[in-house]
């Protein structure tokens, strides 16, 4: 019975994994019971996995079997997730920086143009996540046009829904410092003014850079 009244207590309280029970002196009095009386309910629930008993620290709610189960399926899914930004970021860096070099050479003032009116559109998504990406893949796949390269622009085409949720999950690690926007914004306004004044060897780099640092921030922020 008194096993029972502790569990019907722990939900009334909504008592979560991790969060101390009463005193056994709280217990007892509000249960009207032995404090022996409750040590002995405390170690029953313990023994049936319910609650995690502290040598001097008391009692506190344990994470259920299926909690367990959730919370390492939910860590595997991560690592999994994180394993496939890197290693989009890995690809990204293979042909983007490359089509930066070529972009340098051969961008007319048409595509210079589009780049410029997509960063214009990145300012302007300071405050709406969801445009931000959308700016952000776009100049990504406006310097791809300006390779003039139709391979390389097709296979953009062709990943671009990857590159969009890569973009997704990278900004959101990125700005959970809001200052870092403005830090993007200028990452991608280097690499523009790199291409317009027909520098390829600095496009190359800001890109490879650019890149570089996202993938950075990721592992540290892990």
């Amino acid at each position: 019975m008194i096993v029972e009244q502790i569990n019907l207590l722990c939900l009334e309280k909504n008592l979560q994994p991790g969060d101390r029970l009463p005193s056994e002196r709280d217990l007892a009095s509000l249960l009207g019971v032995s404090r022996n009386s409750i040590r002995e309910a405390l170690k029953n629930l313990e023994s049936k996995e319910f609650i995690e008993i502290r040598q001097g620290g008391g009692s506190f709610r344990a994470a259920s079997k299926r909690d367990l189960l959730g919370n390492e399926l939910r860590t595997h899914i991560d690592k999994a997730k994180a394993i496939l930004i890197d290693e989009m970021l890995e690809l990204r860096r293979a042909f983007e920086v490359e089509a930066a070099f070529l972009a340098a050479q051969r961008a007319t003032p048409e595509n210079l143009e589009a780049i410029k009116n997509v960063l214009i559109q990145m300012a302007d998504a300071k405050n709406d996540p969801e445009k931000g990406v959308q700016a952000d893949l776009d100049f990504h796949l406006q310097v791809a046009y300006a390779t003039k390269n139709q391979l390389l622009i097709d296979l953009m085409a062709t990943l671009a829904m990857r590159m969009e949720e890569n973009i997704r999950e990278t900004r959101k690690h990125r700005f959970t410092d809001f200052n870092r926007h403005q830090d993007t914004l200028y990452e991608h306004e280097e690499i523009y003014d790199a291409i317009a004044s027909q520098n390829s060897d600095l496009a190359k780099k800001l890109m490879s850079q650019h890149i570089s640092r996202i993938r950075s921030e990721l592992h540290s922020s892990s």
